[in-house]
């Protein structure tokens, strides 16, 4: 197989990639590849413990498809086994087990996702309980002998917890000697994932060694901060944004990032070239993340819903319009009336604008609507009429716009109890 040249595909891997571990080795593995015309075996394992893929998850999957693209073979892991322990990758408490039951639905589900970003059809993908359900007690012990208590000791993780005297499982232990064997399985020449990782990746190498194989190089990106600007994407922690999540949901966190985020979102998460990130930025920067968003969100969704998603945003929240979809909730006259009782002169019946806003769901309370209107928050109609008083005397109209604030609204139907 004829690969692009070296340097070309080292600048190509080398894009939104923090550390290479051993940064030499990357280069003579691709000119090894040159001359004889077989692919790098590139590694990504995922612990399906979860269901919903973000974009943090997808850094490691753009590289794995870049390496695709560039001819190298992808080899997922799923880790229905070491999703059993649970990665303590920094963590300072220990995980909750999942069944074996849990993990593979999970699996199943996570590698419909991952189609999204790489191209699944021309990759290997294994579970790594076909080698590790085969091995004997015998085994594990010759595995275990790998590694040193000092040695896992050194894990961030596993020292804080340990100066803090919290609890270390046995088995948690295993986990980093588990992935590290999955290198050996699969013979990993290349092994991608995060900074935080860079220990484990160590490790598999020395057991590729011991085996007498190749020893694979670690790419590390650096971790995707979430929507907050601060700590790492995480769906715990509220600053995801999701794959799976409907093109406008996703368009609206988009269009609320910190504006320093931009420079490493565009690097890790586009294919547009860095000189033109460099000139987008450059730019008003709301027009960066509506840029931003209809790049990621046309690769999740199509070209056309990622547009209609930022100009959808544009009218509704840039220039706070009204949506052109608006849910229309049906009142019903209150107590044990199956009529309403007022009614105006062209026969629409007449409410007071405290109830009008507790029967359309807009307030959960009487007192709430009444806060709420002495505050000038009730308005009606498009034009946003102000409520005078909770007592003001409402006609409703098929289809009347109420409003409970800024962002809370609803058109009203009348109808028989």
């Amino acid at each position: 197989m004829k690969f692009p040249p070296v340097d070309e595909q080292l600048a190509l891997i080398c894009r939104g990639v923090e550390k290479i571990v051993p940064e030499e080795e990357l280069r003579k593995k691709l000119v090894q590849c040159e001359k004889s015309g077989k692919p790098l075996r590139i590694k990504y394992g995922i612990d399906p413990t979860g269901i919903d893929l973000h974009l943090g998850h997808t850094v490691p999957l753009r590289k794995m498809r870049q390496f695709q693209e560039l001819g190298h073979q992808a080899v997922i892991i799923i880790g229905n086994y070491t999703a059993l322990v649970g990665d303590p990758s920094g963590r300072d408490e220990t995980r909750a087990r999942l069944t074996s039951e849990q993990v593979e639905a999970n699996a199943e589900d996570y590698l419909q996702q991952v189609a999204k970003v790489i191209d699944l059809n021309n990759a290997e993908v294994h579970r790594n309980g076909d080698w590790f359900a085969k091995m004997n007690f015998a085994r594990i012990l010759e595995l275990c002998s790998k590694v040193t208590v000092a040695q896992l000791l050194t894990r961030d993780d596993f020292s804080k917890r340990f100066k803090e005297e919290k609890p270390i499982y046995l088995h948690e232990c295993l986990y980093p000697l588990m992935q590290g064997w999955d290198s050996v399985e699969i013979q990993a020449d290349i092994e991608l994932g995060g900074t935080e990782q860079l220990y484990t990746f160590m490790l598999s190498r020395d057991l590729q060694r011991d085996q007498n194989l190749p020893q694979q190089v670690a790419v590390m990106s650096p971790i995707l901060v979430g929507t907050d600007g601060v700590r790492r994407m995480g769906k715990s922690l509220g600053n995801y944004i999701g794959i799976s999540e409907p093109a406008y949901e996703m368009a609206k966190k988009f269009m609320q990032l910190p504006d320093d985020v931009m420079q490493m979102y565009f690097e890790l998460l586009t294919d547009i070239p860095v000189e033109e990130i460099e000139k987008i930025l450059q730019g008003h920067p709301k027009q960066a993340k509506q840029t931003l968003a209809r790049s990621i969100i046309s690769e999740y969704h199509s070209a056309e819903e990622a547009d209609a998603a930022v100009e959808r945003w544009e009218k509704e929240i840039s220039q706070k319009k009204i949506p052109d979809e608006i849910e229309t909730r049906e009142l019903s006259p209150g107590g044990e009336s199956n009529t309403w009782e007022n009614r105006d002169a062209d026969g629409n019946p007449v409410v007071r604008a405290v109830e009008l806003l507790v029967w359309s769901k807009l307030c959960k309370s009487t007192s709430e609507a009444r806060r709420l209107i002495k505050d000038g928050g009730g308005y009606l109609t498009e034009e946003k009429i102000r409520i005078e008083g909770h007592d003001q005397e409402i006609s409703i109209v098929d289809g009347l716009l109420v409003w409970a604030g800024k962002k809370r609204f609803c058109r009203v139907k009348p109808v028989p109890k």
